[in-house]
């Protein structure tokens, strides 16, 4: 992590310390348009970067002026499914800790569980269950960035959720709330395992978010997050998922997504 902010102080000289970091997930690349005066840096020019192959993931980021906070904004991310260790997926989130971020809002596509929460809607994230069978935090600890056990009942800040609450009324967004399940990915899920996972208290299923979750966590980055819900899950409708179908549907909720973070940034600067 320090390896790769020394490299972007060294492509971006004089830019300003990021107040807040963005991560933008599968299809939603397009909110970092609202950037005013951007640098743009690619993964692959910065030490230790996992670098996606995924379509909808530029890939870059976006440094500059976001409603007139300074922030730092993740274009896209990599995935356990792209064979990516769980430690060096928490790389981004360290990096944007070690610019000087306070706070980090993660954004993904996500098929939804509950019938009223369809394609197209947001919804924010308060809660995770985490069947991965993944955390970045395995192996030696390093005390630098955090302690050795973190605790995880306010991971989702709660300061920040209000925020995100206001930020939606303001745009005339309607939020949805809900608890985000991670799985590794990249097959679809099952009837079966839908059903199961709606017992055990899930909303919306998705591939990424919860090991970022629990890397700013512990280098003591606030976190708010959304999904964008591309999908009902398997079993609640008859379309046939594809990445296809996720990108178009995040591209249209990407639109209410770029209006509800320019609320939520205001006030930050």
């Amino acid at each position: 992590m320090t390896a790769a902010a020394d490299a972007i102080r060294q492509l971006a000289p004089g830019h300003e310390t990021p107040r807040l970091a963005l991560v933008l997930g599968s299809g939603l690349g397009p909110v970092a348009d609202a950037v005013e005066d951007p640098v743009v840096i690619q993964y692959d020019q910065l030490p230790g970067f996992p670098v996606g192959s995924v379509a909808g993931h530029a890939g870059r980021l976006v440094l500059g002026r976001l409603g007139g906070t300074p922030a730092a904004v993740f274009q896209g991310r990599a995935h356990l499914y792209e064979g990516i260790a769980a430690p060096q997926l928490a790389v981004p989130t360290r990096t944007a800790r070690a610019l000087g971020a306070e706070q980090i809002v993660l954004t993904n596509a996500a098929g939804s569980l509950r019938a009223e929460i369809g394609p197209g809607r947001l919804m924010a994230i308060t809660d995770h269950i985490n069947l991965t069978g993944r955390n970045p935090l395995t192996g030696p600890n390093d005390e630098a960035i955090g302690e050795r056990f973190v605790g995880m009942g306010r991971a989702y800040d709660p300061e920040l959720l209000d925020r995100l609450r206001a930020a939606a009324g303001s745009a005339g967004v309607e939020l949805a709330e809900g608890v985000y399940l991670a799985v590794p990915g990249p097959s679809f899920e099952t009837a079966a395992e839908i059903r199961a996972f709606r017992t055990l208290g899930a909303d919306a299923v998705g591939m990424s978010t919860v090991l970022e979750v629990i890397a700013a966590r512990h280098c003591g980055l606030r976190v708010a997050a959304v999904s964008a819900i591309t999908n009902l899950a398997e079993g609640m409708s008859a379309e046939v998922l594809s990445h296809e179908g996720t990108l178009h549907a995040a591209g249209q909720a990407a639109r209410d997504l770029e209006r509800v973070i320019r609320h939520f940034v205001e006030g930050l600067a």
